[in-house]
């Protein structure tokens, strides 16, 4: 199996220790599933790897790594809209479908210490996955990340780094350490094995529903859920079994809104956004690095991208939580992108929102 370079088209081994292409560009997986079919699901196997035939799996290495990640309930809100309840989850985020992937993937191939860097959802999942696999495991956050969050990777025996600064900052640091000391880089948006476990989310969506909903709704900030959707829909297009694709609604912070402003100026490429205070953390991302790739999907299947008003989170959040659904205010915020997405084109019927993260991860 091999990477390929977006940028430049070189392949490289998937053993690689490079975190992109000696050019620069980001590596895609030259990776081509089977025409998806629900006969090759393995039903015994109560987890995303139940997909393995349509995932890069090469060995039985998931088997030691998995924590039960996947196959969360879907529940009706009302008549119009369902929940993926996807913080039912080991470390209740969906980044746990693209961390199995990921670690699997570097405990196959004998890595043995990892460095990322995250808002907190992602250095959760992939600090617990490490933990399982026993690879060593090291986690930049930026300043004001939940509390909550940094004891839960501490509690996995990573080593948390809080850097000064936006998302983006800390990114960039986070980075600069891989580069000086050649660890493995871990990253849900740099390595795609992540959007390799995140497709698993469309998956199940179709074997849970026998379709898939005519509206669905997705975060985007780095995109993790936003790709691993859009293959995953992809796939299903491929074999026959929908016959377009679903009416896609990404959703960006009002304060942080790169892909936003690009659509509005049929930009190819996103600008560089400087965020703004946002309760939405999750999405706060500026610089998004694969926002080319992420624009030529948005334009390739009409995507709308619209922003969740940041006045509207808590009380969308409410709304939620009185229900019995408590999520954190990233998860709020799609909701509240929701509401206000049917104030503006009136009521929409057999829509769903997944339902990203806990309401204790974030309650600081």
């Amino acid at each position: 199996m091999k990477y390929i370079c977006k940028k430049c088209n070189h392949y490289e081994e998937a053993t690689t220790l490079k975190s992109k292409c000696d050019c620069g560009g980001l590596w895609k997986l030259d990776f081509n599933p089977p025409i998806f079919n629900l006969d090759l699901v393995d039903k015994s196997t109560w987890g995303i790897f139940r997909y393995r035939a349509f995932m890069p799996i090469e060995d039985n290495t998931w088997e030691s790594i998995t924590l039960g990640e996947g196959m969360s309930p879907i529940v009706s809100f009302d008549d119009d809209l369902m929940l993926k309840m996807d913080y039912f989850m080991p470390t209740l985020s969906f980044k746990d479908r693209g961390a199995a992937m990921l670690i699997s993937h570097c405990k196959s191939i004998g890595v043995d210490s990892v460095v990322q860097d995250s808002s907190g959802n992602a250095g959760n999942s992939i600090a617990a996955y490490c933990a399982k696999a026993g690879i060593d495991c090291e986690i930049f956050v930026p300043e004001g990340t939940c509390p909550k969050k940094i004891d839960m990777i501490k509690a996995h025996n990573a080593r948390v780094n809080i850097v000064k600064g936006s998302r983006d900052h800390c990114a960039d640091v986070c980075r600069e350490e891989v580069d000086k000391k050649g660890k493995y880089y871990a990253n849900h948006v740099y390595n795609p094995f992540f959007y390799e476990g995140t497709k698993t989310y469309i998956y199940e969506v179709y074997e849970q529903l026998g379709k898939i909903p005519h509206n669905i709704f997705i975060p985007l900030g780095n995109g993790t859920l936003f790709i691993g959707v859009i293959k995953g829909l992809e796939e299903l297009k491929l074999s026959g079994l929908i016959k377009e694709m679903p009416n896609i609604i990404a959703v960006q912070s009002q304060n942080c809104d790169p892909f936003v402003k690009a659509v509005l100026k049929g930009d190819k490429k996103p600008p560089v956004v400087k965020p703004s205070y946002t309760m939405a953390e999750g999405i706060a991302i500026g610089d998004p690095k694969r926002g080319i790739e992420i624009l030529e999907y948005i334009y390739k299947y009409n995507v709308d991208v619209i922003t969740a008003p940041e006045d509207q989170i808590l009380k969308a959040r409410q709304i939620l939580s009185s229900r019995g659904i408590y999520c954190e205010h990233t998860t709020a915020a799609t909701y509240a992108a929701y509401i206000k997405y049917c104030e503006i084109n009136g009521k929409i019927k057999d829509t769903l929102i997944p339902m990203c993260g806990a309401g204790l991860k974030s309650d600081h």
